[in-house]
């Protein structure tokens, strides 16, 4: 049941990857911090371990080293993210470049107040 979960969450992050250029840091390690329970570490090293193959090998690398990589949680949400991804280029392409430029400060403004309010 979790692996459905992280594909879905996968799905959610590469859709928003796809819309709005973003997704590991904004949508995965909250997610996985307050969705999940993991700890930041762990979220950050397991979000890194997921995104491995074009961006962060070696700081993924350390994270795992130090415990803090969920490989099969990180495989199963690759798997959404993937796909997610481009759900979200197709979704995006016919939207207005403002109401896309307002949706991206509201969507960072909702996880910023969430971040900054909640323990």
């Amino acid at each position: 049941m979790n692996q459905l979960l992280y594909i879905g969450l996968g799905l959610v992050a590469g859709i928003a990857s796809g819309v709005f250029g973003i997704g590991g840091g904004i949508i995965l390690i909250p997610a996985m911090v307050y969705l999940f329970g993991l700890t930041q570490h762990q979220a950050q090293g397991t979000t890194l371990a997921l995104m491995v193959p074009p961006i962060g090998l070696l700081a993924a690398l350390r994270y795992y080293y130090s415990g803090n990589v969920k490989l099969g949680m990180a495989g199963f949400i690759c798997l959404g993210f993937f796909v997610g991804g481009l759900i979200g280029a197709h979704f995006v392409q016919n939207l207005a470049d403002p109401l896309l430029k307002r949706s991206f400060g509201i969507f960072l403004l909702i996880i910023s107040l969430r971040m900054i309010l909640t323990q």
